[in-house]
């Protein structure tokens, strides 16, 4: 794979006068998770390949405030929100696009009231916009007729009623989509969300993150599709105790449309 990353900064664009198309917004997962930076990666080659014209913030972007909200701690949230706001406005960014549901959740619905209004856009329906505009193309690919399941995160589905962009998607790929007993607005959280992420469980009888594996292992998917990096990090972590990552693979959807060339 020798494909160069192009990855343009907002201060970079506005020293030549110029306004992209789309503000990529990487979160916090995507800039230094080691598994999500793979998700980052596969989605800038997607707006390579599309020819996006877009850009980053770079250093410029700070945490949209999410785990600290849910955590409880509404004042650090107003201070990363406001610190954000104010970047995003001196830029006088529009349009923002991004992989993690919870940042997507975060600036669609809880900036406005702070003076930050943008179109914001979940990564699912961005690419699939780009298929529909036929600024991508996929045709067939290695994932044709493998078993896909998606699991629903609830930042995007619950909590936004986005639950056809991504299954669209996976169904371009001629892969076969099979749903879990607990899909759709019924979906099982992975039980990352409202900073589960970063604390220990409670105690009980069983991890979150074990149940909705087990689930999505009674449909026998070759890949179970994810379209946000803290479910893609459950999940992985119940393959691997479920001893199954030689049989099943946790894939985010731009990974699966950038890769599906890729023989």
């Amino acid at each position: 794979m020798s494909e160069v990353l192009n990855v343009p900064t907002m201060a970079e664009m506005m020293a030549q006068g110029k306004q992209p198309e789309v503000l990529f917004w990487v979160g916090c997962a995507g800039s230094f998770d080691d598994r999500a930076k793979k998700i980052t990666k596969a989605f800038v080659r997607i707006l390579n390949r599309a020819k996006v014209d877009f850009a980053v913030l770079g250093t410029e972007e700070s945490c949209t405030g999410d785990p600290a909200k849910r955590a409880g701690n509404e004042f650090l949230f107003q201070m990363q929100a406001l610190m954000n706001i104010e970047v995003l406005n001196a830029y006088e960014a529009k349009k923002i696009v991004t992989a993690c549901p919870h940042c997507f959740n975060t600036l669609k619905n809880e900036y406005p009231e702070l003076g930050g209004k943008y179109e914001v856009i979940h990564h699912t329906e961005f690419m699939k916009s780009l298929l529909d505009t036929g600024r991508l193309t996929i045709e067939g690919g290695q994932f044709k007729g493998k078993k896909i399941t998606f699991h629903d995160p609830c930042y995007l589905g619950r909590a936004n009623n986005i639950y056809e962009a991504p299954r669209d998607l996976i169904k371009k790929l001629d892969a076969e989509l099979v749903e879990m007993k607990r899909s759709r607005a019924n979906g099982l959280c992975c039980g990352a969300g409202g900073a589960q992420m970063f604390k220990e469980p409670e105690n009980g009888n069983k991890d979150i993150n074990i149940e909705r594996t087990e689930e999505a292992q009674e449909t026998n998917p070759e890949i179970i599709a994810a379209g946000c990096p803290f479910c893609n990090t459950m999940m992985t972590d119940g393959v691997k105790a479920k001893e199954k990552e030689t049989h099943v693979k946790v894939m985010d959807i731009a990974e699966l449309i950038a890769n599906a060339q890729d023989l």
